[in-house]
């Protein structure tokens, strides 16, 4: 080949590094998905996000995966005006079970929406401090008959 022979320690050489190579390899894989894992086992609401940030983070630097970290770790706050608490509560649970690999919880009915407040009278309120319209008087009752 080379003109020298190969002995059993020059096999045991590449074995070696090929086992280091592999070693790296799933270091590597574990790190990456490192802060999407903890993000599930957090019930984030932004799991999927913050596990694909941690898997793109470490393919050109490392900043994007560290940001990935604390947001794993970040308490968010949920402010989403298309679900009532319970339902987002339900909604972020069936995510995780999602992206755990596991079947969703059951769902109960979500709570019926609280009757809407009367609209205020036209013209009222159009400038902080001022007073709206009087209000309406009330019908005449009436007399007793005859």
């Amino acid at each position: 080949m080379l003109g020298f022979q190969l002995d059993l320690w020059d096999y045991l050489t590449f074995l070696t590094l090929a086992l280091c190579g592999v070693g790296l390899v799933a270091a590597w894989v574990w790190m990456a998905g490192l802060p999407g894992r903890i993000a599930v086992a957090r019930k984030h609401p932004d799991a999927e996000a913050v596990k694909l940030l941690g898997w793109a983070g470490l393919l050109p630097t490392i900043y994007p995966w560290v940001q990935a970290f604390i947001w794993a770790y970040k308490p968010t706050e949920i402010v989403d005006i298309r679900r009532f608490p319970q339902a987002e509560a339900q909604a972020i649970d069936a995510d995780i079970a999602r992206l755990g690999g596991t079947p969703p919880p059951a769902t109960a009915p979500a709570p019926a929406a609280a009757p809407r407040a009367r609209p205020p009278a036209p013209g009222a309120g159009k400038h902080p401090g001022e007073p709206g319209p009087p209000p309406p008087e009330p019908p005449p009752s009436p007399g007793p008959k005859a």
